[in-house]
């Protein structure tokens, strides 16, 4: 599930195309749409550089980050530092979150369900949110699609430049698993003209939606939505990520094992 320790570095410059005030406005429009408790305290799950903490922040949101990088982290506290935004970080394992108290609600964006490696760490972490989530509490995530790692990454090949970095991104589907396997190379200017080379890896896994569904109703979810391509639409057969919003119905702090 790792990986991100190199590209952290470059993370935010490679993914500069993403308007992250404007995904943060699209959650709040789903937060308002379902909301049916008071309460202000934000869980940002598997925050990376922090980018959508600062936006949920500043719409208000007493917001506690999480994340298994402490190179992601490092940069989300440079941001912290930068804004003055009142915002907690924290460097855990989503299958093991462990927070103070409960949270309202949880966000956990960027596909970053499809870093979980099997559906049973799925399980964990749809049970651990539910575990701290107060009743009526919302969770909202994304997941990139099937169809986006058969037909989109599958084995293809990405190549991005800045005005900093030269990145070549090769993926390698797994058929029977609809894993997809990424490998970065980076090659960044160096004041002699020269390049450095650095490398990283990571995997991105593609679960269904029944499966899906099924985990979060077993962890004590009623789903209230689900939307393809951050619209209110439902989902298409060529949608590359799915929205979901569900409400905690069960306290899981009665059912959690010690």
């Amino acid at each position: 599930m790792a990986g991100y320790s190199v590209f952290a570095r470059y993370y935010d410059e490679l993914t500069a195309n993403i308007d992250y005030r404007k995904r943060a406005a699209y959650f709040q429009s789903i937060i308002e749409k379902y909301r049916s408790t008071e309460g202000n305290i934000l869980l940002d799950l598997a925050c990376g550089t922090g980018s959508i903490s600062e936006e949920m922040a500043r719409l208000g949101y007493d917001v506690i980050g999480v994340d298994n990088s402490d190179e992601m982290l490092g940069i989300a506290l440079d941001k912290k530092f930068d804004s003055g935004l009142n915002i907690q970080y924290l460097c855990q394992d989503m299958r093991k979150l462990d927070m103070f108290g409960t949270i309202d609600i949880t966000i956990c964006a960027l596909d970053s369900i499809n870093h979980l490696p099997d559906i049973s760490d799925v399980k964990a972490v749809f049970e651990k949110v539910a575990f701290f989530s107060e009743i009526g509490g919302l969770f909202i995530f994304d997941v990139n699609t099937l169809y986006k790692h058969r037909h989109i990454l599958a084995n293809n090949t990405f190549t991005y430049e800045t005005d900093n970095v030269y990145c070549v991104w090769e993926n390698t589907l797994v058929p029977d698993t609809d894993e997809v396997k990424m490998q970065l190379e980076f090659f960044e200017s160096e004041e002699n003209g020269l390049y450095s080379r650095s490398s990283d890896s990571f995997s991105e896994k593609a679960y269904s939606e029944k499966e899906l569904e099924k985990l979060l109703t077993d962890a004590g979810f009623e789903i209230l939505g689900k939307f393809g391509d951050d619209t209110f639409s439902s989902p298409a057969p060529d949608s590359q990520r799915i929205v979901y919003a569900a409400r905690c119905i069960r306290n899981g702090q009665q059912d959690m094992p010690v």
